[in-house]
């Protein structure tokens, strides 16, 4: 979670996962538009480059900064609510998990969220950050206007349309500027039941198709080599509120099975990377059932406290099946040795430019190993096997694309980055890392 107090010029900069490390030598804390806007003016004079650092949740380096890094922390909260429109603006630097408190004040909610909170607005939507549910999309698909200081200084605001720009700040990577404000669609309040199963694989595999359109949200947990998988099944409700002790219980118990003893267990897999199979056995078999129903932003996410690298593609959903019987089939050869389950979700299809469904109802798999675990064999398999099915990285996790490769999968890059040159002529957005993703 992000810190003020070690936030310093010249401070050592790491992301969540630790994977990533640098040494800013100027760090910002703007408490205002104008405060954003004269920053950026110093960076374009002192040919600088900036990166909003958010939550630092990214796996990739996309968020690193090399010469300015600037936190929206101070730019937090909900600005208007309107309620006939049912759009929420807030400042791009709130948290996600301070959203669903706000709305809720308010009668509202988010129509959906990712399985983790800790990431700001700004950096969800930049990266097309999602949660599960076929016919519904990203928290970008859901950005009716955005606030934004180009990288000239000046301030922006631009609604939704049908026109090419929207497609580019649909997921913008922040190339195009410091996001400050975000206007979201938003839902009425409603909760969520939920329902968690240990099923058979071979039985997943055969309903999926159906599951997934008779379900609001499903989420898998495939565990490597196994032959039984953990389902996660919410479907909206009326509004119920959890008791405070039943939430005490729930936490408590998050935090001891699926944290402490999972953190014990990934030990004992550094330590001995041989027992990964056996660990990932036991795990599938104590996969604990259950249900319980409550307000939908006390149910989507869950508490990560253990540590990994993650990679995830979006592949399209038709390919969904093929690709988890190669990915199970590999496993059972017992080509890795990997613990970690593999977490595979749904989305559907979005326009944007950078988007990686490209506009195709998607099923997203994401791959982790353990932090202190080699991951580079594993990732560069699963690189690899994607491009079979066709698969594009989440821009936050990691990856192994090139300008080329990228241009491959995007194919209206080009007009994105013609939009880009417009608002950042002097690139005081674009870092090494991206102009390795981007330039040729």
């Amino acid at each position: 979670m992000f810190s003020v107090d070690k936030w310093r010029d010249g401070g050592k900069w790491t992301n969540w996962a630790g994977n990533m490390i640098s040494y800013p030598g100027e760090m910002c804390l703007p408490r205002s538009i104008e405060e954003v806007a004269s920053i950026v003016k110093g960076a374009r004079e002192k040919k600088k480059t900036i990166r909003v650092t958010g939550a630092a949740h990214s796996f990739s380096a996309v968020a690193m900064p090399e010469h300015i890094a600037l936190s929206l922390h101070e730019l937090r909260g909900l600005i208007h609510l309107d309620k006939e429109k049912q759009e929420a603006t807030l400042w791009a630097g709130t948290y996600l998990y301070e959203i669903g408190p706000l709305l809720a004040n308010h009668g509202f909610a988010l129509i959906n969220m990712g399985d983790i909170q800790e990431q700001t607005i700004a950096g969800a939507v930049s990266t097309g950050t999602h949660g599960t549910g076929v016919t519904l999309g990203s928290l970008s698909s859901t950005v009716m206007r955005w606030g934004f200081v180009d990288g000239t200084g000046e301030y922006r605001e631009h609604t939704r349309g049908e026109d090419a720009f929207s497609e580019a700040l649909h997921v913008s990577l922040g190339m195009l500027g410091v996001l400050v404000k975000v206007t979201l669609k938003v839902m009425p309040l409603y909760s969520l039941h939920y329902v968690g199963t240990r099923e058979p694989l071979s039985n997943g595999l055969t309903t999926f198709a159906a599951d997934i359109r008779c379900n609001r949200h499903i989420e898998w947990f495939y565990f490597p080599g196994c032959e039984t998988i953990q389902v996660k099944r919410m479907n909206a409700v009326a509004p119920v509120f959890q008791s405070e002790w039943s939430k005490r219980v729930e936490t408590l118990k998050l935090q001891i099975v699926e944290n402490g003893a999972f953190f014990a267990v990934s030990e004992l897999c550094k330590w001995r990377p041989s027992l990964s199979g056996t660990i990932s056995k036991l795990s599938a078999a104590s996969v604990v059932e259950g249900e319980k129903t409550g307000i939908s932003y006390e149910i989507y996410p869950s508490p990560r406290s253990v540590k990994f690298q993650e990679s995830e593609y979006a592949i399209p959903l038709t390919q969904f099946e093929a690709c988890m019987e190669e990915i199970h089939d590999t496993f059972t050869s017992g080509a890795f040795n990997v613990h970690f389950p593999l977490e595979c979700r749904t989305t559907a299809g979005e326009a944007g430019f950078l988007s990686p469904t490209q506009g195709e109802e998607s099923a997203f798999i994401a791959f982790h190993m353990y932090k202190g675990m080699s991951e580079e064999p594993y990732f560069k398999w699963v690189h690899t096997m994607m491009k079979k099915y066709n698969g594009r990285p989440h821009w936050g996790k990691q990856n192994h694309l090139s300008a080329g490769y990228v241009r491959e999968l995007y194919p209206n890059v080009e007009e994105f980055l013609a939009l880009r040159a417009q608002y950042d002529p002097d690139d005081v957005f674009m870092t090494n890392y991206l102009k390795k993703l981007f330039v040729h």
